[in-house]
């Protein structure tokens, strides 16, 4: 049996309109393991909506193979895709909900369609209504039930054919903050409990830090970048990649008015060094001052996470004696070069050559 549970190979995605061909997909190569929330993130129109849909194949792809549990998908019989359908399941910005069917007429579904006796289908609907934590809900229609809810019947929806994955399609993005943060724990505990593989399409990053262990970004129907979530935030190897883990971290003025482009640093501090004083300590250690340009700090999943830029001394042996003291605590850092706009510049690490 295959580790990878969802494998793309070369696949391209063309459309035909009016102005010619549209290339929406092109060579796509991904693996995703059993059992990984795998977040996959972009702007708008970058074509990760296309991607997801790729893997059910909702869209044929115009080239490349779609794998799924070791079976190719891509060109076999409409009965046998619809076989191996039911082991994916989906859930989507809208909900997909019958209007004219209660909560539980909605779980019951999909089991209907598959041939599941009435009864048994609705004694699994009852125990996906207590996961979703709804149980109080079962007779209520969607007109009567909030966007959270809807989206909890959504996903006892699609845990109701035993799915092995499930694609969710910007699945939070028409909630509020709070419920969703709810939808993102629950989908998190199903995840870590069921182990069921998710595959998280989103424009939205806090999404991927609270939910996803791997991610990959997208830009112009190409992946630019992926890994695991902890190794991206630390060191983003493309513009594309910081764009979206550092949206708010363009350039910032000095209180003097001028942009400050010398002995500029970009700090990653991980769960040991994200709650000391470093910064603090530095400036009593080495009597010298530091200018803080960008400052943030993230929970990726359970774990603390921090980034920060600054602009150390202009006194070259203080500036040395700075960096010297990051490298001694422990605190990865990564020269910015002079002049080069925050996106552009290489994250390679630093070199440990520092005078003591």
């Amino acid at each position: 049996m295959s580790d990878y549970i969802i494998s793309l190979q070369g696949v391209t995605k063309e459309f035909d309109t009016k102005n010619g061909k549209v290339v929406a997909l092109n060579d796509i190569n991904l693996d995703i393991e059993r059992g990984d929330s795998y977040g996959i993130i972009g702007l708008s129109g970058a074509g990760k909506s296309t991607l997801v849909r790729t893997i059910n194949l909702l869209e044929q792809p115009t080239d490349g193979r779609v794998v799924f549990d070791g079976k190719t998908l891509t060109g076999i019989g409409s009965r046998d895709l619809n076989i191996q359908r039911r082991k994916i399941s989906m859930i989507f910005q809208q909900f997909n909900l019958l209007m004219q069917r209660d909560a539980i007429g909605n779980i019951c579904f999909p089991m209907e369609i598959a041939g599941v006796p009435k009864a048994q289908a609705r004694a699994k609907a009852e125990e996906l209504l207590k996961v979703v934590d709804l149980e109080d809900r079962a007779h209520s229609f969607p007109s009567q039930l909030s966007g959270g809810q809807k989206q909890r019947v959504a996903i006892a929806r699609a845990l109701a054919s035993d799915p092995e994955v499930i694609l969710c399609d910007e699945a939070t993005s028409a909630l509020d903050p709070k419920t969703t943060r709810s939808i993102l724990r629950l989908l998190r505990q199903i995840n870590e409990e069921r182990g069921i593989t998710l595959v998280v399409i989103t424009h939205e990053m806090n999404v991927i830090k609270q939910l996803c262990n791997k991610v990959a970004v997208i830009e112009n129907g190409e992946i630019v970048e992926r890994g695991d979530v902890q190794e991206i935030f630390a060191k983003p190897k493309t513009r594309a990649a910081r764009k979206l883990f550092f949206p708010d971290s363009e350039e910032r003025e000095t209180p003097e008015g001028r942009t400050a482009t010398r002995n500029r640093l970009r700090l990653a501090f991980n769960e040991k060094t994200a709650y000391k004083p470093i910064i603090s300590n530095m400036i009593l250690e080495t009597g010298a001052p530091v200018n803080l340009l960008y400052a943030n700090m993230d929970a990726l999943l359970d774990e603390q996470k921090g980034q920060m830029v600054i602009c150390l001394s202009d006194d070259h042996d203080a500036a040395e004696r700075q960096k010297a003291f990051l490298i001694r605590e422990g605190v990865d850092f990564t020269e910015i070069p002079e002049e080069s706009d925050y996106y552009d510049y290489p994250l390679n690490g630093f070199s440990e050559e520092v005078s003591e």
